[in-house]
């Protein structure tokens, strides 16, 4: 199991933050066209599945899976947006990345009078508590190759 990758987005689309661990494979793009990228995908699949759901849409759009790997998504009430790439065998982390919003976001940057909400988060502080949190989780494994 591995962690590939972690996004942040706010509510208007922009990027406050990126991080790789087991990456391997790059998009062939700049970041900043990956980062529209993936907002868009995010935004329309959203979009997607609250107008074809059959049900209730009360948990909203949580995971979806390719056949490489599985994206995460977690929206918080103010809109913040944090997706986590996996590999295909983690389970749901819908609880990991809420951790990561109240536990690390919160304390570490809302909390932070150096950091300015809805700018880029560069705070060195804030790299190194969500790394540990990652590294730590039983899912994470460093890939060898």
């Amino acid at each position: 199991m591995t962690i590939y990758n972690i996004y942040i987005f706010d509510r208007n689309g922009t990027c406050l933050y990126y991080y790789e661990w087991n990456r391997k494979k790059q998009a062939g793009m700049s970041k900043e066209e990956e980062f529209k990228l993936m907002y868009g995908m995010i935004f329309s699949m959203k979009s997607f599945i609250s107008r074809m759901s059959p049900t209730d849409y009360k948990d909203g759009f949580l995971n979806f899976k390719t056949n490489k790997y599985k994206l995460h998504f977690y929206e918080t009430p103010s809109g913040l947006k944090f997706i986590m790439n996996t590999d295909l065998s983690v389970g749901n982390t819908r609880d990991v990345l809420h951790q990561i919003f109240s536990q690390i976001y919160i304390e570490f940057v809302v909390k932070n009078p150096m950091c300015r909400l809805g700018e880029p988060i560069t705070s060195e502080l804030f790299r190194h508590k969500l790394d540990n949190f990652v590294r730590g989780l039983p899912f994470f494994q460093q890939r060898v190759n």
